[in-house]
């Protein structure tokens, strides 16, 4: 075959092969990639109150109050337990976990032989999940808990106190809340009251620590006036609403020591 001949064939074949240049060249595509997963975190730290129901018939419901605290997404907490044979609610529990969009754990330390395990799905304001205990009085108790985040307290309070003789009379007021969670769990109230008494016609809120002073643990509210005819003490109990909170109080050291009920009604939404 003749050189000429040769050679053209050979240039059609590679021509067919590649196209050498004649077109555009196919796009690539590849799968989409997807992104790793993130730890979403979320915003938890405050105050809290936690209700407990065992799945055991015979244990009675409990409550968890105290401070959260969140540094990225990791938790620590002081709580207290209330309501429980097995646990002092004066007793301090510190519980520790990592908080993320799926589900938590916080695990206590050890309290006598007993470990705690909440394991559950917080959002920014509630809880619900699960609680165990292992170890101790309270060994394989289980059941069902809610919580609430309670929102930070700051308000005027006003209300009217009833002594056992049902005398009333009417107090107004103004509360603040610290920011910052005292190493029990509570956080500090402070502010002013006015009152329509004979016997008093000021107090000042004396801030102070779980369990005495003036305070919020959970819904948990203690109030101690300060005033020039003795101190008067308030404990009481903020409502799921958040509308009022319901006690009992006693005035000590002056001329006209008392005790009775009261209830104060929160001026506006307890929500800031």
């Amino acid at each position: 075959m003749n050189l000429v001949v040769r050679t053209f064939r050979l240039v059609f074949a590679l021509t067919l092969l590649c196209g050498c240049g004649s077109g555009p060249r196919p796009t690539e595509t590849t799968a989409a990639s997807t992104p790793p997963a993130t730890l979403v975190t979320l915003n938890i730290a405050g105050n809290w109150q936690f209700s407990a129901t065992s799945t055991l018939p015979r244990e009675l419901p409990f409550t968890i109050a105290g401070s959260i605290s969140q540094n990225g997404a990791t938790l620590t907490s002081a709580l207290h337990i209330g309501g429980s044979k097995c646990f002092d609610r004066l007793t301090t529990i510190g519980f520790s976990g990592t908080v993320s969009a799926g589900t938590t754990s916080l695990i206590s330390t050890d309290i006598e032989g007993q470990v705690i395990t909440l394991t559950g799905n917080f959002d920014n304001t509630a809880f619900a999940g699960t609680y165990r205990i292992n170890g101790g009085c309270a060994d394989g108790e289980m059941g069902k808990v809610i919580g609430n985040n309670i929102p930070y307290a700051g308000n005027t309070l006003s209300g009217s106190l009833t002594n056992s003789a049902n005398k009333t009379f009417d107090v107004v007021a103004e509360i603040a809340q610290s920011s910052n969670a005292s190493s029990e769990g509570s956080f500090e109230l402070s502010g002013t009251g006015t009152f329509d008494t004979p016997c008093f016609k000021s107090g000042t809120i004396k801030p102070g620590v779980f369990p005495s002073g003036s305070f919020i643990l959970g819904t948990t509210v203690s109030l101690q006036f300060e005033t020039g005819n003795g101190t008067l003490a308030f404990l009481g109990t903020l409502s799921q609403d958040r509308s009022r909170i319901s006690g009992n109080y006693a005035i000590e050291g002056g001329t006209c020591d008392d005790s009775g009920t009261a209830v104060l009604s929160v001026s506006s939404p307890w929500d800031y």
